[in-house]
């Protein structure tokens, strides 16, 4: 049965820097509508609270940090639905119901002592990448992220999910639907794999992971507006890793393959320029 996860803090800097890019991404094409003669005020939601999501890949403890969310929309149109747990990312091309565009997120980093002795350190890292998702209805989406680690693990990670979402516009928003995390075998290494040195310091038995689906799960969320101008906002997850990453001797000796993540928020939303 699943253990219950301890809880640290971890810096509110990596999240709230995915928004301030998320938002500044957003920026870019209603400046360019505005140009075109779009004149209808933005309307920009911004959402803030905590959020509990695993330390590191495979953890069994969790990480308190912040939860936000940024959105912008043009007069009275809903927002986009956006799932809470997805990478920062804004269509470029949309064609017959499918959308193609730029992603990125950050992931967090281990610290010497994260684990046993013998790992060292993973820097945070930025991942840059792309996504495609298929909406064939208002109430159902599609989507596949490919992204590189820039920095950090360096690696090529990826993740499939479908969304069946239930909404009245503005006034209240439920989302649920499957996830799938990959990951190349650069990726796998870095967080679950255990070299002859790392062996030697650790006790643990080398462990070489290859690259392939990470974990599956599901997540679900929602949002409900409370006025014309606040908001609340929340999600919840679960996880459950598989292959390589679930038979990693640090999986088994300091983790767990049990992986839960959520978060609450309260929303403003406010109006700029035209």
């Amino acid at each position: 049965m699943p253990t219950l996860p301890q809880i640290s803090t971890r810096p509110v800097r990596t999240r709230a820097l995915s928004v301030a890019l998320g938002l500044a991404m957003l920026w870019a094409p209603s400046a360019a509508q505005a140009q075109q003669g779009e004149r209808e005020p933005r309307r920009v939601r911004i959402a803030i609270g905590p959020e509990l999501t695993p330390s590191i890949p495979g953890a069994d403890s969790l990480s308190l940090g912040p939860f936000f969310e940024g959105d912008i929309a043009r007069g009275d149109k809903p927002f986009e639905f956006e799932a809470p747990d997805e990478s920062f990312g804004i269509p470029v091309i949309s064609v017959a119901g499918f959308e193609v565009g730029p992603s990125f997120a950050l992931e967090g980093k281990r610290e010497v002592g994260d684990i046993g002795p013998g790992f060292a350190q993973v820097n945070r890292s930025l991942e840059l990448g792309g996504f495609i998702q298929f909406v064939p209805a208002e109430s159902f989406r599609l989507r596949a992220d490919i992204r590189q680690g820039v920095t950090g693990h360096e690696a090529l990670v990826g993740s499939l999910s479908a969304d069946w979402i239930m909404r009245d516009g503005d006034r209240w928003l439920v989302s649920a639907g499957p996830r799938v995390t990959l990951g190349s075998g650069k990726h796998q290494r870095t967080w679950f794999g255990v070299s002859p040195a790392q062996s030697l310091a650790s006790g643990l038995p080398t462990f070489e992971a290859d690259g392939g689906v990470q974990s599956v799960g599901a997540a679900a969320g929602f949002i409900r507006q409370l006025d014309r101008r606040w908001s609340v906002h929340g999600y919840a997850r679960y996880d459950r890793l598989v292959g390589d990453a679930a038979d990693s001797p640090i999986v088994r000796a300091y983790g767990s393959r049990d992986q839960f993540s959520g978060g609450l928020a309260m929303s403003y939303t406010f109006w700029w320029g035209r």
